[in-house]
């Protein structure tokens, strides 16, 4: 797995959790947006990798979690996010609703609709989570 590859994922899942919440699978469409997530926020933590440099393994072992603020922290975007979401409220609000986003809802059902669509929107509109890190991956 390598940097591109997470960025196409990121890609491909967020367009499956969109087809996933018109089509009423509301379920899928939160887990699936928020691993799309989790994918960008890995790529970021690629980027940093240098090519033939052979990373820290306490580094390598730490990025290996689902948790997306550990993530935003490991991928070395935290300072300028905090300074962003200073300066955009819409911004903070989307990463109060995304940031808890963890890979166990894969096993949770009931998520609603509103649920759903408040999460694929945090991600991906305007302001959105996904658009602040593709701009950095």
């Amino acid at each position: 797995m390598n940097r591109k590859n997470l960025q196409e994922i990121s890609r491909i899942r967020t367009r499956e959790s969109r087809i996933l919440l018109d089509a009423g699978y509301y379920n899928g469409a939160y887990y699936v947006v928020g691993y799309s997530v989790e994918c960008a926020l890995k790529a970021c933590v690629a980027k940093q990798v240098k090519r033939y440099d052979f990373p820290d393994k306490k580094f390598v072992d730490k990025v290996f979690t689902h948790d997306l603020e550990k993530l935003m922290e490991l991928a070395g975007l935290m300072p300028e996010f905090q300074k962003d979401i200073k300066a955009k409220p819409t911004l903070r609000l989307n990463w109060t609703i995304v940031k808890d986003w963890s890979e166990e809802v894969r096993y949770k059902i009931g998520y609603t609709e509103p649920q759903a669509r408040d999460l694929y929107f945090a991600c991906t509109g305007r302001n959105g989570i996904l658009p602040w890190i593709r701009k950095r991956w």
